[in-house]
């Protein structure tokens, strides 16, 4: 396997597919760089450099106890595109993803992003606050590390199997490969780093990370995202990157990358070529 060690002893693993402009991909929770596989394979074909990694605690990535938060998140990934002298990326982020992709630009800049992309993504403040009246309640959050204690593996099936798709939708075509796929990147990854980064992608608060956002960006949600709701993530991070691109999809679910991918890569493409 591709792995590369942080300077905190963190192994990483990648993958590099493909030659030509680097896209690099981060996943969401509890996921991996499985994940971005129809649109790697895609740009790779394309002609693009992909790279995409498993985030520390999560698929093939050693399991620190400590560090489960964005701030090392967006370090780990610093180093890793500084080992790989990535430079003119577009940078894409899905869901927790996102968050990892704005905290990079607010601590390390654009020096080596040429772009930007917001996927389903959680900034900029997923929690409900005073400061932030549409977010979701503490409880909801509480509920997801309730669940995973009590039995990660059924939640694991639960939450593919219901909201991140949209299968719990009236008509909706379930797939039972995608439901077992996230089951099992999911359960890759290490139960005290998966828990902790509930935290992380609810708390964390991305608003000034966005102003930083000098490069052309992208924000990808769909309008009945039952995991991150559009109106407290995609629209509000529209408002605080007001030269961004915003691309609603109509009754579009969390997990769009596979249910919409073909649209989903079409969009990216213009993006990447735009």
């Amino acid at each position: 396997m591709t792995i590369y060690t942080t300077k905190e002893g963190v192994e990483l693993y990648y993958k590099d597919w493909g030659s030509g402009q680097p896209i690099v991909f981060c996943h969401g929770w509890p996921l991996n760089s499985d994940s971005w596989e129809s649109q790697m394979i895609f740009f790779a074909d394309q002609g693009y450099r992909c790279i995409a990694h498993d985030r520390r605690g999560h698929g093939r990535s050693s399991q620190p106890w400590d560090g489960n938060d964005m701030d090392h998140y967006a370090d780990d990934l610093a180093e890793l595109l500084t080992h790989l002298d990535v430079k003119d990326a577009v940078l894409f982020g899905f869901s927790t993803g996102g968050g990892e992709v704005a905290r990079y630009i607010g601590r390390h800049g654009t020096a080596r992003i040429a772009k930007a992309g917001l996927i389903s993504a959680v900034p900029p403040l997923m929690l409900k606050t005073e400061a932030n009246p549409g977010g979701l309640p503490l409880e909801v959050f509480d509920g997801l590390r309730a669940a995973q204690l009590a039995d990660r593996s059924q939640f694991y099936l639960d939450v593919p199997s219901g909201p991140f798709y949209g299968f719990n939708r009236p008509g909706a075509k379930v797939s039972q490969g995608l439901i077992q796929s996230w089951w099992m990147q999911g359960m890759l990854g290490g139960h005290k780093n998966t828990y902790d980064s509930i935290k992380a992608f609810s708390e964390t608060d991305f608003t000034e990370d966005l102003k930083k956002f000098t490069i052309p960006t992208l924000i990808v949600h769909g309008d009945d995202d039952q995991i991150v709701p559009i109106d407290a993530a995609g629209r509000a991070s529209k408002r605080l990157i007001p030269h961004a691109q915003l691309i609603e999809y109509p009754g579009a679910p969390h997990g769009l990358t596979d249910t919409h991918k073909d649209q989903v890569n079409a969009d990216l493409l213009a993006f990447v070529r735009g």
